[in-house]
C-alpha cells in the first residue's frame, strides 16, 4: 500500500526518485551546514546533525537560502553524496539552479519540488520510510 502526497514539480526531467524520507526540524543552510565530500548535515547546532541526505527524500520544509547554495548542491551531486530528491517547504531558486547546473553537466537527475504544510507535516510522520518522487511531483510514500 502506498500514499500518494501532491506537489509542484520545480525541477525535473521525467526520471522518478526513490530513497528513505529525511525531514529536517529546522532550518537548513546547505553552506556550512552539509559537508559536500560526505553528504552529512555538519552545522554543529543543527538537531539532524551527523544524519547523512545522500540517496535520501530529503524533507526541507525551511530552506535557509544563500547564494552559495547552487555551488553546494553541485559539489553533493558531483561527489555523489546529494539527496535523491528535495521537497521544500518554500521554493528556493538557487539550490534549484544547482541542481539545474549539475543536469547540463551529466549528473543524475535529482528532482526538486515544492509541497503544502500538510504535505510536509505527512512526509514528518514517514520519517525513514521508502518514499518515490514521481515526474508529475507526486510522493508515493510506502506504507505497512
Amino acid at each position: 500500500m502506498s500514499v500518494p502526497l501532491g506537489c509542484k514539480v520545480l525541477v525535473g526531467d521525467g526520471a522518478p526518485a526513490a530513497g528513505q524520507v529525511l525531514p529536517v526540524s529546522s532550518p537548513l543552510s546547505l553552506w556550512g551546514g552539509v559537508d559536500a565530500p560526505t553528504g552529512l548535515i555538519s552545522d554543529p547546532r543543527h538537531p539532524e546533525r551527523g544524519r547523512s541526505v545522500a540517496g535520501t527524500v530529503l524533507v526541507l520544509p525551511e530552506p535557509v537560502g544563500s547564494s552559495s547554495s547552487s555551488a553546494i548542491m553541485l559539489e553533493l551531486m558531483r561527489e555523489g553524496t546529494a539527496p535523491a530528491a528535495i521537497v521544500l517547504g518554500r521554493p528556493d531558486a538557487i539550490l534549484a539552479l544547482g541542481v539545474l547546473v549539475g543536469r547540463e553537466l551529466g549528473y543524475p537527475p535529482l528532482p526538486v519540488v515544492h509541497a503544502a504544510q500538510a504535505v510536509l507535516a505527512a512526509l514528518a510522520r514517514h520519517a525513514g520510510t521508502s518514499a518515490r518522487v514521481l515526474a508529475d511531483g507526486r510522493v508515493v510514500v510506502a506504507t505497512p
